[in-house]
């Protein structure tokens, strides 16, 4: 009896002419993802994946957890496959189910047929299933409306396969199907969230993080790395760049208004994150803003820091609530270590009293104090980057922008 793993595809299906596309993204990405597991064979067929161990230190264990962290999946489920003859289906069934039937006592069978040469129809074949089943468990009873448990048997081209309930996969679309873009990354609660819900739609990350030694630790990026790595357990690999900005905050505290600070860090933000994106082959930038969340996620104060951006600013979080980012922050594995008490620059000279709607021209002649250009080239000269994967974070090296 050979046991497989069953991928079905979720939004890929409702996909014309270029559905081919998304499924060679999607194998692809499943095969990279899987590779440290074993060796596999991963092939598609009628809409859905097969993905079957091709080594005996394959593990399918493994292969299965992480099949439900690949976007573009919307359930998987461990099947046996057997020859296509209904006595060979009834003992196989028997036989890879018996502890789940044993602690239950209602029951039923779906079949499906994707094979039309097969001598039954599908509701002959699960009937004849179900019959055998009962004959086997005599504390079986069926249940068509709310059974305990549904025995799944699908009849396709290479096999027959039998399995219990599938179990919910990642959804969304592979990575690498909706372009590439750049999150701005703290070690907040937010901007992870935002970065998963972007790979979700299939957009390839690379990740900007600013840090402000010796005001911040590098305990405080280290933190931010460990996001990074629990969110490319969906994401898949990415690197993160880090750039230094405490001279920069040093001088907007020195020449501007102290209301205007955080404004005028997060247009330079945009600055420097425009070059880095533009470099690394982004075409956008994303961030973990949410509407009215705090003084500088104002309409007004947005509108202030998208205007020194030269991209698309996509804002995935922008009409959630907290209760609703702290929900999800729990569901992708973030929340625990976005709570550690390592703070990052956004908490270094915060305004005691930050101007909640402030105008673009009242922003830019504050900011005619300071020599911007000169202070995001300095900024992006020397430029950390570490290359992070779900195993393990490489070391860093240095960049210039």
């Amino acid at each position: 009896m050979e046991e497989v793993l069953l991928i079905k595809l979720g939004e890929i299906v409702l996909k014309g002419l270029n559905r081919k596309t998304f499924e060679q993204v999607l194998l692809k990405n499943i095969r990279r993802r899987l590779a440290p597991r074993g060796e596999f064979t991963v092939t598609s067929a009628q809409s859905t994946i097969y993905v079957k161990p091709a080594s005996p230190e394959a593990d399918l264990d493994l292969a299965e957890e992480k099949a439900g962290k690949i976007f573009g999946v919307i359930a998987y489920a461990r099947a046996c496959a057997v020859e296509k003859e209904i006595g060979a289906i009834q003992r196989a069934a028997a036989e890879y189910l018996k502890n789940e039937l044993a602690g239950v006592s209602t029951f039923k069978v779906e079949g499906k047929r994707s094979d039309k040469k097969f001598p039954l129809t599908s509701m002959e074949a699960a009937a004849q299933v179900g019959g055998y089943l009962l004959s086997k468990n005599p504390h079986l009873s069926v249940d068509v409306h709310n059974p305990e448990l549904t025995v799944r048997v699908e009849i396709r081209e290479e096999a027959a396969y039998i399995h219990g309930a599938p179990r919910p996969g990642a959804g969304g679309l592979p990575v690498g199907t909706g372009g590439q873009a750049a999150i701005l990354i703290s070690g907040g609660i937010d901007s992870p969230v935002a970065a998963w819900m972007m790979a979700r739609r299939g957009v390839e990350l690379t990740a900007i993080h600013f840090a402000s030694p010796p005001y911040t630790s590098e305990r405080a990026e280290m933190k931010v790395q460990e996001l990074l790595r629990k969110v490319s357990e969906y994401s898949g690999r990415m690197k993160m760049y880090t750039v230094e900005i405490a001279h920069m905050q040093e001088e907007i505290r020195d020449k501007c208004p102290e209301e205007l600070f955080t404004i005028i860090m997060r247009r330079f933000m945009m600055r420097a994150s425009t070059r880095i994106a533009e470099k690394t082959g982004c075409s956008a930038l994303i961030t973990g803003e949410s509407l009215g969340q705090v003084a500088s996620q104002t309409i007004q104060a947005i509108a202030c820091t998208d205007a020194a951006a030269e991209m698309p600013v996509f804002r995935p979080l922008i009409g959630t609530d907290k209760a609703e980012i702290v929900s999800l922050s729990h569901q992708i594995g973030t929340f625990d270590i976005s709570i550690e008490p390592y703070e990052d620059c956004c908490t270094v000279f915060t305004p005691r009293h930050p101007r909640t709607r402030p105008s673009l021209p009242f922003v830019e002649k504050a900011e005619a104090a300071l020599d911007v250009q000169a202070l995001v080239d300095e900024c992006l000269e020397s430029v950390r980057c570490v290359e992070i994967t779900p195993e393990r974070i490489y070391p860093a090296e240095t960049a210039s922008f």
